[in-house]
């Protein structure tokens, strides 16, 4: 029989513990949840945690951390235990976070409206108008429903006796609400049976509740309402989050750059041109949305937003300038306003605050400084939160003196432990280790009243003893399970019923941005693939570099040097020699392994995954999960062999090898989730469009420099070109001989049913290019058509005979190859032609993901 986990689990008498009562006991709502994990082995938990850990890199799950080394896409942490709150509790506890709301609201309506709360003294006018984010240019602007807090988040916190206190309002753009999904996600599926038999509430008619809010006060008239969610980009520390919720919602993604105000409307830039936004969701800051008449320097907004927002042609949510309330000086004042504006007490107070902009509140957090923490009275200050029992001597005195230099600059908040609860220690066998948390409620606002989400995102300290729960500083999560007596919803986030108003068609919500990086995509997925191929077909034979294989060896060298694939330097001025491949084993074998992951190598296959990579970071919300799991295996194959690169010993030949074949393993998979996993709409068609014209490239470039060089004629020449263009397996099916020049050209450039010919890139591209001029109009192409035209004249015949190996670049394969070069040439200016097209807007600066 193991040890009960109490055993080990501490009690700390000066915090509340959420699973223990005072006496030692399990409390009423944790008791079914922890028998079961009393009961648990250790290896079903070892099991657990692996699953937690798998579904949060498949899924790729991601918190950024700024200044962190590895900051950039850092997996989320989540602990498996969720934290548990019983239905009364959460009733009581819900129906105060709703009052909150309501005050909120009035308070942000009454600053921007008649201010009735600065001319009667209840809030400082210094308060308010020495706030960054009290947007004079939205004074008297009113937003439909009197609603400007759309969506709203309450961080709570318990103190030891267990009463909930606000310890910070989220007004401006409230993140959190996605994670606190995918918790529920991950840990729903760990404990699937504790689930369903504590009747957990589940959250999606809370997003339902959102998603009609939006509809309803969105000026729309009678057109199906197009609501989009802003963001600022992949950079921003949640952008996983921001991308989850769209793709959940059903709204698109968009930047600012995607949105542009036409005649005091908002549009956005599709490729059929531009199409009419009725309502933002917003995560950008106030002060970010509009550059011409907020802030100036800011490249993520959208120019004369506000003025839309005055015509009363767009819904913004949350409305521009709630970040006026994410004041750490407002929670002292709201008792005071909560009477005035609602006239009723305000149910949970938060922790006792003192703005030290008043001398009674300034005397007092001098007098007890010890017992207090120091904050910053505005978010733009970037204060991190000073103890003030940890002041001594000459820091102590330094603080006092700013206090008295700057006071309405700060702000003393009492000191509360946060209350623990029990985490599963990932580094032992059966352990429960306490930590503090603290538990973030999210209020959306609906035309029938407030709507509490059934949870929220419980966060975590990094240590037992820490006195702020932050995620940039190292904390975790867990999800929020909140019982219910009655019968739990099954409510979907489906709709009952759709009518003719509420269709939707693929390509009409697609930004011109979005589109622009699944064509990249695409272009990018094929390189990485017949980069990897290249080499892979020369490092194959750098192995089995016997007398046999170097002449093959070298043949494929030259390839990849005419492909600039290699890092050599580059050719010199005419009339000097070409530049060469060493021909010492040692410097081959160097010289193809900095070709895979060299950091002097920009150019590289690494360089070209990272590309790939960072494009489909834009695009996130377009794929599926099975799409972004083959990414995500990518992605971990390239930190796990450039770290192999990054040790004083390079990789072995077996390793490269090895990394080679999973690279194309994924781009296998990526293309069979392009062909079957995504919708035939306008940015498949460009995806696809992008995958042909970048096989285009390279096969005729592959084949125009075979035909020329002469050490492509020695022995397996032939052989390793088909293999590199995946057809070697089909020619084998077809002729019983070794590889001829004749047939090897029929399929490999003329063969249209082989989807690796030069033709068959050709005339698929075409039938691609038509159907967009005739969806999108345009004109039609004429470049490829003439070139296709040349190929189908050439005459094969001209080969019949011909021993590639006695062949010197004769007329004919010089003939052929000048023909391949107007092919790739042809589809590089396509390329152009697209990019002018499709991606750029008349009067706005056109903005291309990369060059190729």
């Amino acid at each position: 029989m193991p040890r009960s986990l109490l055993s080990s689990y501490p009690q700390t008498p000066d915090r509340f513990d959420e699973m223990l009562a005072e006496d030692g006991g399990i409390r009423p709502a944790w008791q079914p949840f922890f028998a079961h994990l009393d009961a648990a082995t250790p290896e079903q938990m070892r099991h657990r945690l692996d699953y937690v850990r798998r579904r949060i890199l498949e899924n790729g799950v991601t918190y950024n951390v700024y200044a962190d080394p590895e900051g950039a896409d850092r997996p989320w942490e989540l602990d498996p235990l969720p934290l548990i709150l019983g239905a009364a509790e959460w009733q009581q506890l819900a129906g105060a976070v709703k009052q909150r709301a309501r005050l909120l609201n009035a308070v942000l309506r009454d600053l921007y409206g008649e201010q009735t709360l600065l001319k009667d003294g209840t809030l400082p006018p210094a308060l308010v108008y020495g706030h960054n984010n009290f947007l004079w240019p939205c004074q008297g602007v009113k937003p439909a429903g009197d609603t400007y807090l759309h969506l709203y988040a309450a961080d709570l916190a318990r103190s030891p006796d267990g009463q909930w206190w606000v310890i910070a309002d989220r007004t401006q753009a409230p993140s959190g609400a996605g994670y606190a999904l995918e918790n529920r996600t991950i840990v729903g599926r760990v404990f699937p049976e504790q689930f369903r038999d504590l009747n957990v509430q589940h959250l999606a008619s809370f997003f339902r509740e959102l998603q009609d809010a939006l509809a309803h006060w969105a000026p729309h008239a009678d057109e199906a309402p197009l609501i989009v969610l802003l963001t600022p980009g992949p950079y921003n520390e949640t952008y996983f989050e921001h991308a989850y919720l769209a793709r959940y919602l059903g709204f698109p993604l968009v930047e600012g750059q995607d949105l542009t105000v036409r005649g005091e409307s908002v549009y956005l830039k599709t490729l059929n041109g531009l199409r009419r936004v009725h309502a933002i969701l917003r995560r950008l800051d106030d002060d970010y949305c509009d550059p011409l008449e907020l802030r100036a320097d800011s490249a993520l907004g959208i120019p004369g937003l506000l003025q839309a927002v005055r015509a009363g042609t767009v819904l913004i949510a949350n409305a521009l300038g709630s970040g006026l309330l994410e004041s750490a000086a407002l929670p002292g004042f709201l008792p005071g306003a909560c009477a005035k504006l609602l006239g009723e007490p305000l149910a949970m107070p938060s922790v006792a605050t003192w703005w030290c902009g008043e001398r009674a509140a300034l005397d007092y957090t001098i007098a007890n400084l010890d017992h207090l923490v120091i904050k910053g009275s505005y978010p733009s200050q970037h204060f991190d939160p000073l103890f003030g029992n940890e002041l001594s001597g000459s820091d102590r005195e330094e603080m006092i003196a700013r206090l008295r230099a700057r006071p309405q600059a700060y702000v003393a908040q009492e000191l509360v432990n946060y209350s623990q609860a029990p985490a599963w220690g990932p580094q032992h066998k059966r352990r429960l280790l306490p930590r503090g948390v603290g538990l973030r409620v999210y209020v959306t606002a609906t035309p029938n009243g407030h709507v509490v989400m059934p949870g929220g995102l419980t966060r975590v300290s990094a240590a037992s003893n820490a006195r702020i729960i932050s995620m940039q500083r190292g904390g975790s999560s867990k999800d929020t399970w909140v019982s219910t007596d009655a019968v739990v919803s099954t409510f979907s986030l489906l709709k009952h019923s759709v009518g003719k108003a509420d269709l939707v068609r693929g390509g009409d919500r697609l930004s011109s941005r979005v589109v622009e990086n699944l064509y990249w995509f695409g272009r990018y997925s094929e390189r990485c693939d017949k980069t990897a191929r290249l080499l892979r077909v020369a490092l194959s034979r750098l192995v089995d570099a016997g007398d046999d294989a170097l002449p093959a060896l070298t043949s494929a060298l030259d390839l990849c040097l005419a492909l600039k694939l290699l890092p050599v330097a580059e050719p010199k001025p005419a009339g000097a020699s070409e530049a060469k491949v060493p021909t010492s084993q040692a410097e081959r074998e160097s010289l193809m392994l900095a070709a895979i992951c060299g950091e002097e190598w920009g150019s590289g296959l690494a360089g070209d995954i990272r590309r790939l990579l960072w494009v489909a970071a834009q695009v996130r919300e377009r794929f599926s999960l099975d799409n972004w799991h083959a990414l995500n295996r990518l992605q971990h194959r390239l930190q796990t062999y450039s770290r192999l690169g990054n040790d004083e010993s390079r990789p072995e030949l077996g390793e490269a090898l090895a990394f080679l074949d999973q690279v194309l393993l994924a781009s296998s998979s990526l293309a069979g989730f392009a062909m079957d996993n995504m919708t035939r709409d306008d940015g498949w068609r460009l995806l696809i469009i992008g995958r042909r014209i970048e096989r285009l490239i390279f096969l005729a470039k592959t084949v125009a420099h075979f035909l020329r060089l002469q050490s492509t004629r020695a022995p397996g020449g032939l052989e390793w070109l088909l293999e590199l263009t995946d057809s070697i397996i089909t020619y084998r099916s077809r002729y019983m001989t070794q590889p001829e020049l004749l047939p090897t050209l029929d399929l490999i450039v003329f063969d249209d049913a082989n989807p690796h010919s030069v033709s068959f890139q050709l005339q698929i591209l075409l039938r691609y290019l038509d159907q967009l001029a005739r969806l999108l109009g345009g004109p039609r192409e004429d470049a490829l058509p003439s070139v296709l035209e040349r190929l189908q004249a050439f005459d094969l015949a001209n080969f019949e005979g011909q021993s590639f190996g006695d062949c010197r670049a004769c007329d004919p394969c010089l003939q052929l190859a000048g023909i391949l070069d107007e092919s790739a040439a042809a589809a590089a200016a396509l390329s152009d032609r697209l990019a002018m097209r499709y991606f750029s807007h008349v009067g706005d600066v056109s903005r291309y993901t990369f060059t190729s």
